[in-house]
């Protein structure tokens, strides 16, 4: 089979990618290890999405989904004007129409089992599944894999280091909660409107708080997790991240960023012994997390756990050696580019499982990835987008974000259409 396009990896950044070309009538391959589309959107139930810019660019993927899953329910405008809160299940759904509409074609439960590289180039894949095992040939290769897995098998260099990583999650969602009692219950107990917040959208209670661990910061739920963590109900290392959300369509359901796994030494998610431990230690946390909640808020007497992320919630991991490599300075002057793929100024975000030593850093200028931060500086035809990106480790920090991966992935495949004729 032959295609002018394959993408590897169906997260935001791959799924806008392979939409734009597939608008322009290329023939493109989107190849998913999942049975779905969205990756740490839906099987990671990273929701909400991060507000960024407002001239942010190359958002048609953006808009066209946010406007499909409006007309299921499946998105709001919350109160401080993010309109990013969405529902991860719908989201699917979402995801398999806008792939069907611009005619690429996916393959499920799908991986790269090997390469064929000449003279720097990608001249085929093998692809295989349970169903299939075939050679797949195509002009262009996008990895959109997160963790640069295609790229490794295509031994690419790499920048990443190994003191360069921030902590995973494993989020959960909670149903049967009385989020009306709780809300009320929430918005008097906590008056820092900076940390929690609750508003009624289209008459449903919609709402937002958290906590961690750090002192710098006066949080109103910190008694209740001291008194947790006293009676054994939790332990210590379980309050180091915590944060909730209410869930556009899915009543009486609070989904949340937690747990921030913990370790003595952070979880490196490309060691396979690490990975696994980290998935085992984070359900044990959630059961914990879901106790304390039922004990100390109002409105989680009856509730239960109703789901557990199928993946885990990794922020960085390999980072592609591209044709150039962005950098914090780049990023902190607002350099500017020719093929600008994405424009922000979303904080430099690093987590950090030590008290007081996370990241949240203000950037006072939008900056601009430039396209060629996308392209590998080993192999003629192959791209990456999304949070392997060629940058360092403090500017990927700020360019990790759902919004910012689309764009990449838009903006790589508007370059190819417009500079790579076909």
């Amino acid at each position: 089979m032959s295609y002018d396009v394959v993408v590897i990896g169906g997260g935001a950044a791959g799924c806008a990618a392979a939409y734009n070309l597939g608008l322009n009538n290329k023939k493109v391959l989107l190849i998913e290890k999942n049975i779905f589309l969205g990756g740490l959107m839906t099987g990671g139930l990273v929701t909400p999405f991060m507000k960024t810019s407002e001239n942010q660019i190359n958002t048609d993927f953006l808009a066209k989904f946010k406007a499909e899953l409006k007309k299921l329910n499946g998105i709001i405008t919350y109160s401080d004007g993010n309109d990013g809160w969405f529902n991860p299940e719908l989201a699917k759904i979402v995801f398999d129409k806008l792939m069907k509409e611009s005619g690429v074609e996916v393959l499920f439960d799908t991986v790269v089992s090997g390469v064929n590289i000449i003279d720097n180039k990608i001249e085929s894949i093998n692809i295989s599944s349970k169903m299939l095992s075939e050679c797949i040939k195509s002009r262009y290769y996008i990895d959109a894999t997160g963790n640069c897995d295609f790229s490794k098998i295509c031994n690419c260099e790499f920048l990443n280091k190994k003191d360069e990583l921030q902590p995973v999650n494993l989020r959960f969602i909670m149903s049967n909660v009385d989020v009306e009692k709780f809300g009320k219950w929430l918005q008097d107990f906590d008056k820092d409107r900076n940390v929690t917040t609750v508003c009624n959208i289209d008459g449903v209670t919609h709402l937002s708080t958290a906590y961690t661990w750090d002192t710098d910061k006066e949080w109103a739920l910190r008694p209740l997790f001291d008194n947790a963590v006293a009676k054994g109900i939790l332990k210590n290392e379980d309050r180091n991240y915590f944060q909730l959300f209410t869930i556009p369509n899915m009543p009486n359901s609070i989904a949340f960023n937690a747990p921030r796994i913990y370790s003595k030494n952070v979880i490196d998610p490309l060691n396979f012994s690490d990975f696994s431990k980290a998935v085992m230690h984070g359900r044990e946390s959630i059961y914990r997390l879901a106790e304390f909640c039922k004990s100390y808020l109002i409105g989680f007497d009856k509730a239960y756990i109703s789901n557990i992320a199928d993946m885990l919630g990794i922020r960085v991991s390999r980072r592609l050696k591209g044709k150039y490599i962005y950098t914090y300075d780049d990023l902190k002057s607002g350099k500017k580019f020719e093929n600008p793929v994405v424009i922000s100024n979303y904080p430099v975000d690093i987590h950090s499982t030590k008290n007081n030593t996370s990241v949240l850093e203000k950037v006072d200028v939008e900056y601009q990835l430039p396209v060629e931060a996308l392209f590998s500086a080993d192999i003629d035809n192959l791209c990456v987008a999304g949070r392997c990106l060629s940058a360092d480790f403090y500017a990927q920090g700020a360019l990790r974000i759902i919004p910012s991966c689309m764009s990449m992935g838009e903006g790589l495949a508007k370059y190819l259409l417009e500079h790579h004729a076909y």
